[in-house]
């Protein structure tokens, strides 16, 4: 177990992909993580081709605080005075979670469509370095938004409080001394479900990619982080 994460760890910083698999009775799903400071349009079009999930960014709690990105239901909460829709849309029935961790969704201002692979790469990269240099103030000079890159925000305590891909990946990239952001995309199968375990664990052998679970990343960061 030690050895796999300390090889994650090892690959996120130098850019390589590494795969995250949640629980058997969570999603039960594999998500591609990346450095979202090392993304590049390489990156992307691997997640789109051969995840097919959802390309979403994860955002430690911290950075999200410092420049007021809220969780996407919250909006809705204030919204839904003026569009009562957004109240019966609520998300209070979510079979494995209390609260998405959805955000909003950005591109950055220099972008076209921020839909393509270079477009999203780009967003992705630099959202990474605003939050790495700090310079949380200038979040909506540099984005606009709605955009094509979901963001994530972590939950206050990462895997102490919620095990969600989410909180897991930004945890290994706080392990990694990286920028706590990371990029994920779940894992899709052919069958239309998301792709089993043991496709996932095929799929990293073949690509020389470390696959780890939940629970290994889980344990691993409770022992080596204070309380």
């Amino acid at each position: 177990m030690k050895n796999d994460i300390e090889k994650a760890i090892n690959d996120l910083k130098n850019g390589k992909m590494i795969l995250l698999y949640d629980s058997d009775d969570r999603e039960g799903e594999t998500d591609m993580v990346v450095a979202s400071e090392k993304i590049t349009p390489a990156h992307i079009r691997t997640m789109r081709k051969n995840g097919g999930g959802l390309i979403c960014t994860a955002i430690h709690p911290d950075f999200c605080k410092a420049m007021g990105i809220p969780f996407m239901v919250d909006v809705f909460d204030y919204a839904s005075e003026k569009f009562p829709v957004l109240k019966e849309l609520y998300p209070n029935d979510i079979p494995y979670d209390e609260k998405s961790s959805f955000s909003i969704t950005i591109n950055h201002r220099k972008t076209f469509t921020g839909i393509t692979d270079n477009d999203r790469s780009y967003t992705i990269k630099k959202f990474a370095e605003l939050c790495n240099e700090k310079r949380f103030g200038d979040f909506g000079k540099e984005f606009r938004a709605p955009g094509h890159v979901t963001l994530l925000r972590a939950t206050e305590g990462l895997v102490r409080n919620r095990r969600g891909h989410t909180e897991m990946t930004v945890a290994l990239a706080e392990l990694a001394g990286l920028t706590p952001i990371t990029t994920i995309c779940e894992m899709m199968g052919d069958d239309g479900y998301a792709m089993k375990k043991s496709e996932t664990k095929k799929y990293a052998e073949k690509n020389n990619l470390v696959h780890l679970s939940g629970e290994e990343l889980i344990n691993y960061y409770l022992e080596h982080t204070e309380k």
